[in-house]
Parts: structure tokens; sequence; C-alpha cells
């Protein structure tokens, strides 16, 4: 089993606000069957660590390519994730990405 986590940078301020519409869109790819539940946690400047960051987590048993020739993602959910986009951090490198873990 694999877990995967995706890390969005935000611009200041904004990780709180970003965090709730990329659950929206992770609790949407949750419903359609393409993930597991999705947990979503953020740093918003207040705690420990690096500021301005959302995370995304959920595991999959298979690695499958999203751009695979049966694979139909729905508009809301292409739609809810061009919500948080201008709230993303894209002047200074990469604005998100992602890593995978195998879990023990």
């Amino acid at each position: 089993m694999y877990l995967i986590r995706r890390t969005y940078k935000t611009k200041p301020y904004e990780a709180v606000n970003a965090a709730k519409l990329i659950k929206e869109q992770a609790d949407l790819y949750t419903s359609e069957g393409h993930r597991t539940e999705c947990r979503v946690y953020y740093n918003s400047g207040t705690t420990p660590g690096e500021p301005n960051r959302v995370y995304l987590e959920w595991t999959a048993e298979i690695f499958d390519s999203p751009s695979r020739k049966d694979n139909v993602i729905p508009k809301e959910i292409m739609d809810a994730g061009a919500k948080y986009r201008p709230l993303l951090d894209i002047d200074n490198g990469p604005s998100n990405w992602i890593e995978f873990f195998q879990i023990l």
C-alpha cells in the first residue's frame, strides 16, 4: 500500500482558505470513487514548520496514471481545483508537488 502526499505552497495568509477548497475537491474525488478518504492539513505560519503550506494525503493499493485512457474525471472536480489555484504561490518555484511513500 502507498501513502500519497501532495503539498501546495500558498500565498501568504491563504493556507486556510486554500485548505478548505482543496478539501472540497478531495471529497469530490472520494465520492466519485477516484480516491480513498483524504486528509487535508495546513500551516498558516502560526505553528512550527514550513509556513503557507497545505498537505493532502490519501492511500492507494496501486499507482494509476491519472491520464490513463479509461479514467474520466468529472467536470465538477476540475472546476473545484480551479477555485484554489489563484491562492497558490506560483512566483517562487513550484506551487505544488507530489510524493509517494510505501507503507509497512
